[in-house]
């Protein structure tokens, strides 16, 4: 009876943690693909090379080497301790308890190597457990300035923190489970770190223990599932667009900038005039410039914003926020996400429909004009990025937009633009001019 209630509480609560993470997962995805078409297609060798160096092998990441270190602790054991939770998933729809271990016990090498990788898992654990409480140190007791910042206040900083004792939970829950388990059995197993914790067990009634390793069991297996239905709304979800972020990064010089298509094509009609098209009764396209709204942005700007890690390695490295400016390469990128957020909840309550509000993406408590302007378009935030976002990409776009379709632009500016246009330069002498400090 105990085993059958086992099996059907294990696959409702998977049922129902397997819908509402394809919920959060569909919205993400939904929301991605409100942006711009883009391609990426080409070079899929270097994309796929760029996606094993930088997402799996933490490439980037060690630019910065202690926490880069501490990160892969965490990176690794994240990976190995999932291979544990196999077991415990088989166990949960089958009812069993330690199904593989029971499958090879009778078998020296087999058991030997079972014993090996769960003690390889705890060792890995113990690292996890290291580097969690070493990342709450630097965030909340040595307060590490990028760690720290206004943008970060509220919801951000609760939700680095509800991950990070998170994996505390989840920690002591296989410590919990593997521990009383070897005390329940005399140690048969043998695990390494658990046999340390075994005399924790001593005085306890058999009830007792067995009610501490069931608890270590249920509270791993319900932690796991709360995160995969978390994830969708957290930070954290770079765990998995990581992989599609740096497959589809620019694989351009850091230093280029696209151009825009619209004045392309105007250049060119203009450089190459073609008979006039006789007149038609359909409107005629209307050209926008630049972005003003996450719609005006390519769907690859916004994976970008979704896939921000707010580590704020981009912002610790831009010399207009060195230098005391509004401009934070971090908050561009967070609060892209959060006006795309804004956008897909209005849209759901509209039966998927976009029905305008009166906001964009500029000012309206998002992206204000000054932060705009602070850019040098240096790429240094490009650069740093461990997950290859740019949020250039998204500020030059923003930029175009103030300047060519708001008119929006300082009167420095002004005067370059229109000595551009006259003179062919950002100075205001004649082209025929030009050369003459040769004569100097």
């Amino acid at each position: 009876m105990i085993t059958i209630l086992q099996i059907v509480l294990f696959t409702v609560l998977c049922g129902v943690a397997g819908f509402l993470a394809f919920k959060g997962y569909r919205r993400v995805y939904r929301n991605i693909k409100l942006g711009m078409k883009a391609d990426y297609s080409d070079n899929p060798s270097q994309r796929l090379n760029n996606m094993l160096l930088v997402a799996l092998g933490q490439k980037k990441m060690f630019k910065n080497v202690i926490p880069a270190i501490l990160h892969v602790f965490i990176y690794v054991g994240f990976i190995i301790t999932q291979i544990e939770l196999i077991e415990i998933f088989i166990d949960g729809f089958t009812g069993n308890h330690r199904i593989i271990y029971h499958a090879v016990e009778n078998i020296p090498a087999l058991r030997a190597f079972y014993v090996f990788v769960i003690s390889f898992i705890e060792v890995a654990s113990l690292f996890v457990l290291f580097a969690t409480i070493a990342f709450l140190t630097r965030r909340w007791i040595l307060r590490v300035p990028r760690l720290n910042k206004p943008e970060l206040k509220g919801w951000p900083i609760e939700d680095a923190t509800i991950i990070l004792l998170a994996e505390l939970y989840l920690l002591t829950c296989i410590f919990s489970m593997n521990a009383g388990d070897m005390a329940l059995h005399n140690s048969e197993y043998g695990f390494l770190v658990s046999g340390w914790l075994v005399p924790l067990f001593s005085g306890m009634s058999h009830t007792t223990v067995h009610i501490i390793e069931k608890l270590g069991w249920w509270g791993h297996m319900v932690g796991v599932l709360a995160f995969i239905v978390y994830l969708p709304y957290s930070k954290h979800l770079h765990i998995l667009l990581a992989f599609p972020n740096t497959y589809f990064g620019r694989l351009t010089p850091k230093g280029y900038i696209a151009n825009m298509p619209e004045i392309t094509k105007e250049i060119k009609s203009m450089m190459n005039p073609e008979p006039a098209a006789p007149a038609t009764d359909m409107p005629a396209e209307v050209i926008k410039f630049g972005a003003k709204d996450v719609f005006d942005l390519t769907w690859k700007n916004l994976l970008d914003a979704y896939t921000c890690t707010e580590c704020g390695r981009c912002s610790a490295a831009c010399p207009a926020n060195l230098t005391g400016k509004k401009l934070s390469p971090r908050k561009i990128m967070m609060n892209t996400r959060d006006r795309l957020e804004e956008v897909g909840r209005s849209m759901e309550a509209n039966n998927g429909i976009w029905k305008e509000d009166g906001k964009s993406l500029i000012e309206n408590g998002y992206i204000s004009v000054e932060e705009l302007r602070a850019c040098t378009t240096c790429n240094a935030c490009v650069e740093e990025c461990p997950v290859m976002i740019s949020p250039l990409e998204i500020i030059v776009q923003l930029r175009r937009n103030l300047v060519m379709e708001e008119s929006n632009a300082p009167s420095e500016w002004q005067g370059m633009f229109a000595n551009m246009e006259n003179n062919g330069a950002p100075w205001q002498f004649s082209q025929q001019d030009r050369l003459n400090w040769e004569k100097a």
